[in-house]
This record gives structure tokens, sequence and C-alpha cells, in this order.
């Protein structure tokens, strides 16, 4: 879908400056700051989204879109899982080992995740971001009802195929049409900020040094 050098140009761009370009481009790009980084010392994660929606529910079953996902999404993937803020792990060890055998990049949960001591003893480079960890399971609580369709995470809406970019500052989402827009806008402020620092540094003010882009 996106080709390894946008992908590789993403993972040296920082989320505050992906955050920004997407602005610039009249969309609203950052997920709301609870979904935060589980796997501190993973890799910058990047990769087209694949999405799940989980409601609550009082069945049984297995979370089956959810593990199809995982099983059947294109390596590089990340999944995508909108439960609402759930109080619920709707991501675990088992799972983690099925999408690191996949190949899949990564995931991004709006709801919880368990097993985070087996993730990292386990998988340390494999990211995780979600709103908090929790031991409580789905199944008898909640259930998986659509896979890649639009869902809501973070305050946002993320289509299938949106790219998604993480890093220890949060999760952004890049709209499809507007990725090549946004690597270059992104690139433009990275450069931006360098020169930015490099005044600061220089000139021994912070003011002077942000004085001739005029933005921090």
């Amino acid at each position: 879908m996106y080709s390894e050098d946008v992908l590789e140009a993403f993972r040296r761009i920082s989320t505050a400056s992906v955050a920004d370009a997407v602005e610039q481009h009249g969309a609203r790009g950052y997920l709301a700051g609870a979904v935060g980084q589980v796997t501190p010392g993973a890799r910058t994660l990047v990769g087209p989204a694949v999405t799940v929606r989980e409601v609550p529910s009082s069945e049984t079953e297995p979370p089956t879109h959810a593990l199809t996902a995982i099983d059947e999404s294109p390596e590089g993937s990340v999944v995508c899982i909108d439960a609402g803020g759930a109080d619920v792990a709707v991501w675990g060890g088992l799972m983690t080992a099925g999408a690191v055998a996949r190949g899949i990049a990564g995931c991004v949960l709006d709801g919880g995740v368990r097993d985070v001591t087996e993730i990292l003893r386990d998988f340390p480079d494999f990211p995780v971001y979600a709103r908090h960890s929790v031991p409580a399971t789905t199944v008898g609580r909640y259930s998986t009802v659509s896979l890649n369709e639009p869902v809501v995470l973070g305050e946002v809406t993320v289509h299938p195929g949106d790219l998604i970019v993480a890093d220890r500052d949060g999760v952004v989402r890049v709209p499809r049409a507007l990725v090549a827009d946004v690597l270059r806008s992104a690139q433009e402020i990275e450069r931006r900020e360098k020169e930015q620092t490099r005044l600061i540094l220089d000139s021994g003010s912070l003011r002077s040094g942000l004085a001739e882009y005029n933005r921090i």
C-alpha cells in the first residue's frame, strides 16, 4: 500500500511534526493522550491501519474479527481496535505472539491490554499503544462487530488504510489521501526545527532563536 521509502521516511520524523503537518492540511491527526505507549523500548510504529470495532456484549465467543485481522492482514499492518476506551483487555500476550508471527507492525487500542510483563519479556520490540493495562478479558463483556470499517480511536476517525505513526509522544493518524503532502510538510517542519535549535544555541536566547520562523 505504501512504499518502504515512504514508511522509512515517516520513521525518521517525530509524531509531533507529523501531527502539526496533518493540521496544516486541514485535518486532526493526533489521538487523545489517553492512548499512549505501553512498550517503551519498542521501535517507532509506522504502517497502514487495519480496523476492528468492539462493543459491550454478554457473548462468550472469542474476538473473531481481531483474530482475523492478525492472521489475514498484510505484513506491516497496524491493528487498530476501537473499544470505546473499555476497561477490559482487547489485546494480550497470545495476540502479540500471533502478530509477531504474521509480521504485524504493532497495535493501537482504544481500550486495555493485559499480559504486559509477558509482552515486554518476550516481544520487547513490538509496539503496543493502549489506554491502560487491565487483567480483565473481553470474553463475556465485549465482542467484535466489524473489520476494516471506519472506527474512532482517541476521538479521531480512522479509516482502513490510513497511515498510523506512533512514538513516545503518542499516536497520529495520517489520512490516506494526505500521506504524500503530510510527508513533505513534516519534513519541512523537521528541517526548520533543527535550524531553530541551532539558532537558539548560537544566540543563547530562546526568543531570538524562535524569531526567524515565529513558531514553537
